[in-house]
């Protein structure tokens, strides 16, 4: 990507953490980013279109985690939350560590922008993890039984939400704080990683 379009993103995520984002202006963006707001424009046409190029940037960033990370399915069985959390924990800390990506991540995707764009937008980059969670199916069915939606939305918005809790201060960026978070998460995705088929409904 271009050095100068990546400081526009870098200093949109940085303007929406310190003045919201109805708050962020290209004024605030264009000198944070060090161009005039005139530049900004040739590479963006509307605030939405600069908020959903961040978001799409920032999140193939996280999906890019799973492309490097030491995955082997066959130790799934033997240690089911083990394998979980050497997805999980990896994914959490690059959300701890990023403060202006994770409080934007977290306000973009409770904008009123966000819905319209989830539905079209293309999340092929996470292709690794979705081969990672049909590993987990293949070696646990009764997940089938699990709506999917709920169940990805529910460990992705708390992570995230964790997160900025501790970007903000308001948790401790530690190995308990992490512990702590990943049981909260995991407590009710425990009773489906047990081997065997799924239950057929009567």
């Amino acid at each position: 990507m271009d050095d100068t379009k990546t400081r526009i993103l870098s200093a949109t995520m940085k303007a929406v953490r310190q003045y919201g984002l109805e708050g962020a202006r290209v004024q605030n963006i264009s000198e944070l980013a060090g161009i005039s707001p005139g530049a900004m424009y040739r590479y963006f046409k509307s605030k939405d279109e600069l908020l959903i190029a961040c978001f799409t940037y920032v999140d193939q960033q996280a999906a890019e985690i799973f492309e490097h990370l030491d995955f082997n399915p066959k130790a799934i069985p033997a240690d089911p939350m083990g394998a979980v959390k050497s997805l999980w924990l990896p994914y959490f800390r690059f959300w701890a560590s990023r403060p202006d990506e994770t409080v934007f991540y977290h306000r973009f995707r409770d904008s009123a922008v966000f819905p319209k764009y989830d539905k079209v937008r293309d999340a092929s980059y996470f292709g690794t993890f979705g081969n990672m969670v049909r590993a987990f199916m293949r070696v646990f069915p009764s997940l089938r039984r699990v709506n999917q939606d709920v169940l990805w939305l529910h460990v992705l918005t708390s992570t995230v939400m964790y997160a900025k809790y501790v970007v903000e201060g308001l948790l401790p960026n530690d190995q308990e704080t992490e512990d702590t978070v990943f049981q909260f998460l995991t407590v009710g995705l425990s009773g489906y990683l047990k081997p065997g088929e799924p239950k057929q409904s009567t």
